[in-house]
């Protein structure tokens, strides 16, 4: 999270590479390259760019900013193609990759308690289960039924957590990203990256409107967020998401948008909404 894509360039250099704890990162020292060499303001000129209209649509004044974005792109240089529906299973996906969050939630968190000092007397998912349903303040106003679900999920080595990881990774992957990149002749995809901040509280609950970030998240595959205006003083963004080891490209595009655009704007500090 930083102020420019520049910025996101120069971070992501240092960052980029393997981690021997960490199988999903060994091809990452090979596919490195110099971000900083990619951003480009012409980027954007004669570049076929996806819009994702099924990311959208959940929020009148985002997809106002949305269409002046898609304006900016154009002025860029870019051609834009309409994609109006996914054409995938969205709800296997949704459901493989809500197994692998919980188990790997279960996993995580166990693996950290283990490791915490010995005043920390929750050493597992069930110690923290359990403390809350003994501590009546803990919940007041938010229940535990995610915690339970995780509980129950399958270990990292099961049969049922490995399928439904591959599951949920084809389906968002070769199946999703990289088969709208194919079938439309596109470089990336462009969607807003969601709804202006929503307030949450502890009587009517969340307020979330809607994101374009699960098909990258559930692949694995990059995606930038650069701001692209404003509603009623709430910063939107404009997302650019492509295929697996596609940063520097996804980098270049955002740059062009970025340095056309000149959306973004400093924060204010309100002591309430206007």
């Amino acid at each position: 999270m930083v102020l420019s894509v520049a910025d996101a360039a120069l971070l992501l250099s240092v960052i980029a590479g393997s981690d021997p704890a960490d199988a999903a990162t060994a091809e990452a020292d090979a596919r490195k390259q110099d971000y900083v060499a990619a951003l480009d303001a012409g980027a954007l000129a004669g570049k076929r760019i996806g819009v994702a209209r099924f990311e959208a649509g959940y929020h009148t004044a985002t997809d106002a900013a949305f269409a002046e974005a898609l304006e900016v792109l154009k002025e860029a240089g870019a051609i834009l193609v309409e994609i109006d529906a996914f054409g995938g299973d969205t709800r296997a996906m949704g459901a493989a990759e809500f197994t692998v969050l919980l188990a790997e939630f279960r996993a995580g968190l166990d693996a950290y308690l283990a490791t915490t000092p010995a005043a920390v007397k929750a050493r597992t998912l069930a110690d923290l289960i359990a403390f809350n349903a003994a501590t009546p303040a803990e919940l007041e106003f938010f229940g535990q039924d995610t915690f339970e679900q995780a509980a129950k999920a399958p270990l990292l080595t099961d049969r049922a957590y490995l399928d439904a990881k591959a599951t949920a990774a084809r389906l968002a992957g070769p199946e999703g990203i990289d088969r709208l990149l194919a079938t439309n002749n596109v470089v990336a995809l462009v969607a807003p990256t969601g709804g202006p901040a929503w307030p949450t509280d502890p009587v009517t609950g969340d307020h979330f409107l809607g994101s374009s970030s699960g098909l990258a998240a559930v692949s694995g595959y990059p995606h930038i967020t650069v701001p692209m205006g404003e509603v009623r003083d709430l910063p939107v963004g404009l997302s650019f998401f492509g295929a697996k080891w596609s940063e520097a490209t996804l980098l270049g595009l955002a740059y062009a948008y970025e340095q056309k655009s000149q959306a973004r704007a400093a924060p204010e500090f309100f002591r309430t909404l206007p």
